[in-house]
């Protein structure tokens, strides 16, 4: 049996791992053990009641948070003419067409997030394959293929978050960082929750949030009532 690191060997002693704590209470706790030598995150997981095997139940969107994310994010916009320009007067890092994708077909990704207008997706198109498996293909349905060029690269500088169910019927994000207050922690989790819930499937039967839980990036999970943050 692998032995506890001393770190583990605290959260095992003072953690409930079946409780569903008050929020208040367990960001106290996960501030108590951030204690890594860099700025952790703060992250959440929802389960959600559905069936991720039927694709008319996939809940995917995009969320724009009130304390944004706390982390510089890199844009990069497919476009050309006038939304170029509208893109790079709103904040955007790299603004292109050919000339980007053929960046990142030889394998460039310094960027975090990527934008496209309409008229640049058989340019963006080219690369799906590169773009897909990282996340970084633009889809109209979290908003990143739009004509709102400028509007868009401020929302994701100032904080939008993407997300989507996995196969398990999650939703993993990162919310902030542990460096934020308890109360703009739960500020963004509240908001991060009820854009979900606007996105409930007609057909998704029952309970819709089933679970939360909460934890910095090196610090223990813990369970929250999901209760608290009903609408």
């Amino acid at each position: 049996m692998a032995k506890l690191s001393k770190r583990m060997k605290e959260w095992k002693g003072e953690l409930d791992r079946e409780k569903k704590y008050e929020f208040g209470e367990a960001a106290e706790i996960l501030k108590k053990f951030t204690k890594a030598k860099f700025k952790e995150r703060f992250d959440v997981v929802i389960r959600l009641g559905i069936d991720p095997r039927k694709s008319d139940q996939m809940v995917r969107g995009s969320c724009s948070l009130p304390h944004g994310t706390g982390k510089e994010v890199r844009v990069l916009v497919f476009a050309k003419g006038e939304k170029e320009k509208e893109a790079l007067d709103a904040g955007a890092d790299f603004v292109g067409g050919d000339d980007l994708a053929e960046k990142i077909k030889g394998g460039w990704f310094e960027f975090d997030r990527v934008i496209a207008s309409p008229d640049m997706m058989g340019v963006v198109g080219k690369i799906g394959r590169v773009l897909g498996p990282r996340g970084l293909m633009p889809n109209p349905k979290v908003g990143t293929v739009t004509a709102a060029i400028a509007e868009t690269v401020k929302l994701v500088k100032q904080g939008q978050v993407q997300f989507k169910t996995d196969k398990g019927a999650n939703i993993h994000a990162t919310i902030g960082m542990m460096s934020f207050t308890a109360e703009q922690m739960r500020d963004n989790l509240q908001t991060f929750h009820d854009s979900i819930v606007k996105l409930k499937p007609a057909n998704a039967k029952g309970t819709f949030i089933k679970h939360i839980a909460i934890s910095s990036t090196m610090g223990p999970g813990l369970k929250v009532d999901p209760f608290q943050f009903k609408q």
